[in-house]
């Protein structure tokens, strides 16, 4: 095992968050109210250009409580990406609705479009496009067909914090946005998660299913079945922290990204994750494409050579349809397979130096050069 080894990711945790923590520590509110949770959401939602933010637990209960505030249930169908992390397609069947996977484009590696369009059908109720690798969907088209057919259109932007289309950030794209503040994310509490909106009664219908379904004019009397889905005040210091830092850790790992990609770009078995014009996307991962499509470069085997060398890596999610939870023998997503097959994530943090870039791109470069 080498000393110099290299994680995939690393929060970007400072003095700063320390004194926030404690500070509500110190306060003695600790627990789902508190002074940094109403500032959290008051900061979050006007930097997502959005009417109201709602924090929750987490990344999946946020996509469940969108959900479940819509009263999708069963018999219900929600059409998602095929290639996503599987909190995606889990809070559809957590609702009881049926997750109907279609696949994703090549010149983004998000939701397609006509995809889904083909999908819909009488017991579709809503639309989850996943910002996949903080590149955000084509949200223009997906909101004209989802109004077109009357559909709620959900944005899953737990990986596109501070991803814009058009200049309009993520948060403000669809008729709900989900994010997660997990430890890998752009900015994170460890855990955590929020829904954006402008739809003050859905927003409404969230906060009381957000707290045990608990009337808000009357203690402890609960009209509805609800979810304990609420963040703490501990929480939300980090997250004010970090969104006091938000857009130092961008740069950062934007810098981070553009490293790897300006020194990878001779390299012949390696093609970095494309963006769309007016698009930019948030730095959450680098991501790269191992080989061109059918070529015999193994990405498992780049994987397990870089970990010899000391660079931590990921693959690309499996797709949805090949999980036994969501199991689709009938789901054809061919660019879906492609890219879970040859796509890998290369370390991406703040805290990695342009030296520790060029170490990793060197160690890149060796490990494909063993396996070619």
């Amino acid at each position: 095992m080498r000393d110099d080894r290299y994680p995939v990711a690393r929060p970007s945790l400072s003095e700063l968050e320390e004194r926030y923590v404690l500070d509500a520590l110190r306060s003695g509110w600790v627990s789902s109210q508190g002074p940094y949770l109403n500032d959290f959401e008051d900061r979050f939602a006007r930097r997502c250009a959005t009417e109201t933010a709602v924090a929750t637990t987490n990344g999946t209960v946020a996509l469940h409580l969108v959900l479940a505030a819509a009263g999708i249930g069963p018999g219900d169908e929600v059409v998602v990406p095929a290639l996503t992390y599987v909190a995606t397609a889990n809070a559809v069947a957590y609702c009881g609705a049926r997750a109907v996977c279609v696949d994703v484009l090549p010149q983004s590696w998000c939701v397609d479009p006509a995809a889904v369009r083909a999908a819909i059908g009488p017991r579709t109720r809503a639309v989850i496009a996943v910002d996949l690798y903080g590149h955000p969907a084509d949200y223009p088209a997906l909101r004209a067909l989802c109004h077109r057919h009357g559909l709620l259109l959900v944005a899953d932007a737990a990986e596109s914090f501070g991803a814009t289309v058009d200049g309009h950030p993520t948060g403000s794209l669809a008729d709900a946005t989900t994010f997660s503040f997990f430890g890998n994310k752009v900015i994170t509490a460890g855990e955590g998660g929020c829904v954006t909106t402008s739809d003050e009664a859905l927003a409404d219908r969230m906060r009381l299913l957000r707290n045990q379904g608990m009337d808000p004019r009357r203690r402890y009397y609960f009209p509805v079945l609800g979810y304990n889905y609420r963040m703490t005040n501990l929480a939300a210091a980090l997250l004010c922290a970090q969104l006091d830092r938000a857009d130092e850790i961008i740069a950062r790992r934007d810098a981070v990204i553009a490293g790897y990609e300006a020194q990878l770009a001779d390299e012949p078995a390696l093609s970095a994750q494309p963006v769309v014009a007016g698009v930019r996307r948030a730095p959450w991962m680098a991501a790269f494409l191992v080989g061109p499509e059918g070529d015999a470069i193994s990405r498992d085997a780049v994987a397990r050579a870089l970990d010899r060398l000391g660079v931590e890596t990921r693959p690309f999610f499996v797709p949805i349809p090949d999980l036994p939870a969501h199991r689709d023998p009938g789901a054809h997503c061919p660019v879906t397979v492609d890219l879970s097959r040859r796509g890998i994530n290369l370390p991406t943090y703040p805290e990695l130096t342009d030296a520790g870039v060029k170490a990793v791109v060197e160690r890149v470069r060796a490990a494909l050069s063993t396996v070619a």
